[in-house]
């Protein structure tokens, strides 16, 4: 997949564009502890195999911020943006839920819709994705979120 380039004029036609949903990624149990030495977030119910097993969950499960921090690379080739674009920041979220643990082990992949954009000036457009986190095998996803992009042009 490749992130589509249209004239700035046509952005606007970009809202309710649906994507293929993207790749999947494994969250094995080395990047849960890998997050989890990042943030100083150790929970048992990350790290510690045995204790969590003793849960409702059965086992370890991601971070809900580990899932989240996921999207740069389960939306990575998904988009529409103008020509001319200079740079993409993350403007932040309008919405995140997180409806259902990843277990250790899971894989998960993104379901991407254009949602909304807004033209800010001549060159600047607010972008919102909305992104629901599926989870292999599992009918609940494991987040939805509202994710706004403002891109910048020359």
């Amino acid at each position: 997949m490749s992130v589509k380039v249209v004239p700035k004029e046509e952005m606007l036609n970009a809202i309710g564009t649906r994507f293929e949903p993207g790749q999947w990624i494994e969250v094995d149990q080395e990047r849960i502890n890998t997050f989890a030495d990042c943030t100083e977030d150790h929970q048992f119910i990350h790290v510690d195999i045995e204790a969590a097993r003793n849960t409702p969950f059965g086992g370890t499960i991601a971070h809900g911020f580990l899932t989240l921090s996921l999207l740069s690379k389960l939306v990575e080739g998904q988009g529409i943006v103008p020509e001319n674009i200079v740079m993409g920041l993350n403007y932040g979220f309008d919405k995140v839920r997180f409806l259902a643990p990843v277990a250790a082990g899971k894989r998960v992949r993104a379901n991407c819709e254009i949602a909304d954009v807004t033209q800010k000036d001549d060159n600047r457009f607010l972008i919102k994705q909305a992104i629901s986190v599926e989870i292999e095998g599992e009918d609940t996803p494991a987040l939805i979120a509202e994710w706004l992009t403002m891109v910048v042009t020359g």
